[in-house]
């Protein structure tokens, strides 16, 4: 079908769909291959050659699965409404949104330096502005694709038994910012294959977007209210690659008659650059209120050593750490190399590490 590319060509145009689709003026077909994934025409014919007749799956034919829509300058989605990841490329749907405040120390770059002090350590002066984030579903028909460069089992919960250390995750639940959104229509009833999709939105033909949160969905959001809302995301940028991370608190466990408290910290790596560059090391400083300062360093990050290029441009995980107090901050740096073999230190921005003063007792499963 003209004006579609292949499932494996996804990450590689996906900077590119940002940027023209933004200034779209009317719909565009969104083709996939076989039901493997979601994508947007090509730019030009040359393109096309270049992207899609090499990674063409064999035997696979390019379907229509949906067309664009121009993405929202202002306002925000609403629950329901498709979409395709402009960096990971995946497809998914908004189930709700978040507004957090996003401290950029891009933005605060130009701002005095504060005095150094456990909280702020040298950083300078940042304040933080609204910015809208959504929870969403991942199709399951495109994790395997993203796998390598995002984890889609982000959002992990403490398991509600004797074990404080046991974690459990819900596959294909991701938080997605503002601007990585580029909507779709589209005319399938179950465009979204997760178990959760028809749990949690009831089609409506009737409505834009045409999915709307069932009772089950706003019950669920209420229950995990306290260990899903994304309150604070920290970003900043040196030598062209940006760190983004995003800290959540998980909870609360009695261990050898002390108090432990859990967090997870969800961090993209972005390289804004067009120079391939390959992370290395981590070196994080953990400072507790209880007055402990801990350094840990190691290769990569959850086992992997991710390169970033112009065509695989980010990478995302998330972690998780424990402290005997009820809050704390983190800091550090990423150590980058380049083709020549040097090396240069990326900064993590600092980020407080808080327990919610009215806790609740955390879910212990999906069960309705």
């Amino acid at each position: 079908m003209a004006g579609c590319v292949a499932r494996r060509a996804l990450a590689v145009g996906s900077r590119w769909w940002s940027r023209s689709l933004t200034g779209a003026r009317g719909p565009r077909p969104l083709c996939s291959a076989g039901g493997a994934g979601a994508f947007p025409p090509a730019a030009t014919t040359t393109t096309r050659r270049h992207l899609s007749s090499r990674n063409r799956p064999e035997g696979k034919v390019l379907e229509t699965v949906g067309v664009f829509e121009v993405p929202k300058q202002n306002g925000k989605y609403e629950t329901g409404q498709l979409f395709l990841h402009s960096v990971f490329g995946y497809r998914g749907v908004v189930l709700f949104p978040w507004q957090a405040r996003l401290y950029d120390r891009d933005v605060a770059s130009t701002a005095p330096e504060k005095a150094e002090n456990p909280a702020g350590h040298g950083s300078k002066e940042v304040k933080g502005k609204t910015h809208t984030y959504y929870q969403v579903l991942i199709d399951a028909r495109d994790c395997p694709h993203i796998s390598q460069r995002s984890q889609t089992e982000a959002v992990t919960f403490l398991a509600n038994h004797d074990d404080s250390r046991a974690l459990y995750a819900i596959p294909g639940l991701d938080y997605v910012s503002h601007e990585d959104i580029l909507p779709y229509t589209s005319t399938d009833q179950v465009p979204i294959q997760h178990e959760l999709f028809e749990r949690f939105l009831l089609y409506d033909q009737t409505k834009a977007p045409p999915f709307v949160a069932r009772e089950t969905l706003r019950a669920w959001q209420e229950k995990n209210h306290p260990w899903l809302e994304l309150s604070d995301v920290h970003r900043e940028t040196t030598e062209n690659i940006r760190v983004t991370v995003i800290p959540f608190y998980m909870g609360m466990r009695e261990a050898q008659n002390s108090h432990v408290y859990w967090w997870r910290y969800c961090i993209r790596l972005e390289n804004l650059d067009s120079d391939v560059v390959q992370l290395r090391e981590r070196h994080w400083r953990i400072f507790s209120l209880s007055g402990t300062l801990e350094t840990v360093r190691g290769r990569g990050v959850v086992g992997r050593e991710p390169v970033l290029s112009k065509e695989q441009p980010a990478f995302q995980y998330s972690s998780h750490v424990s402290l005997q107090a009820s809050s704390g901050h983190m800091w550090g740096t990423f150590r980058f190399e380049r083709p020549d073999g040097s090396h240069f230190d990326v900064r993590i921005p600092p980020f407080s590490l808080e327990s919610n003063k009215d806790e609740k007792t955390p879910p212990s499963g999906l069960h309705w």
